[in-house]
């Protein structure tokens, strides 16, 4: 079957989606989430806002877009530091990528508050279509997969599932259908503690509730350091930085 080219239009079209997401971005770092309207855009763009809703219908339609571009640029960082560890053990992946998670996220602060301090409109459900849905999956499907392959290689200490709420264990037994069944629903339940642990913590590192902690990388380093307990990994320092 013939790819079809892309026309001349068509290019142009979407270089002008992403200049627009690129202002927006631009925007919400000089002045914050409230600044990013469609008219500021538009300005920037040097169109109206009219013009602008040929290219988004709305800006709830913009701010999924932006939103998909933050999660897929912090996923291809997560992956590269993944990749780049693939040589070492699977405790040395998974802690490079959270690193690389960590790292990316104190770098741009606007843009991580922005996609987790901010939830998606009422009136717009999660679904397969939504491009900040899947955007967001491939995001956690990083870690999400990486605790796979520690439970398929040597699986690691579970609770007892009778021993949980019943609300829980039937929730949990959901997750594991939706996840097809990759991790069982006690797994999925550590899998679960420790990414609820670990990006909310850096929400709150994001949202300025550690003031108390005037050592935040080794507080992060510490949770990273139970996180490996929990799955029943070795706990690996970071790289000691050249003077």
């Amino acid at each position: 079957m013939a790819v079809q080219a892309v026309t001349r239009r068509e290019r142009v079209r979407q270089s002008t989606l992403r200049e627009i997401r690129s202002i927006a971005r631009r925007l919400l770092i000089a002045v914050g989430s409230s600044g990013v309207t469609v008219n500021a855009v538009a300005r920037e763009m040097g169109m109206s806002g009219p013009a602008l809703y040929r290219y988004y219908s709305s800006h709830e339609e913009l701010v999924e877009a932006v939103t998909a571009d933050f999660f897929t640029e912090l996923t291809e960082v997560m992956r590269a530091a993944r990749d780049d560890a693939e040589a070492g053990t699977p405790s040395h992946r998974l802690l490079t990528t959270c690193r690389a998670m960590r790292s990316w996220t104190i770098a741009h602060r606007p843009e991580f508050g922005w996609m987790f301090a901010s939830p998606p409109p009422r009136t717009h459900e999660p679904n397969s279509t939504s491009v900040r849905y899947r955007a967001k999956q491939d995001f956690e499907r990083v870690f999400f997969d990486q605790v796979v392959e520690i439970w398929r290689t040597r699986p690691f200490p579970v609770p007892a599932l009778e021993e949980l709420d019943a609300p829980l264990r039937e929730r949990l037994r959901d997750y594991s259908a939706e996840m097809d069944g990759l991790l069982p629903p006690e797994a999925a339940h550590v899998f679960l503690s420790c990414w609820i642990r670990l990006y909310g913590l850096l929400c709150m590192e994001v949202l300025n509730q550690l003031e108390f902690c005037s050592d935040l990388e080794s507080f992060f380093e510490e949770c990273l350091r139970d996180l490996c307990a929990m799955l029943g990994l070795e706990y690996e320092p970071p790289p000691v930085r050249p003077a």
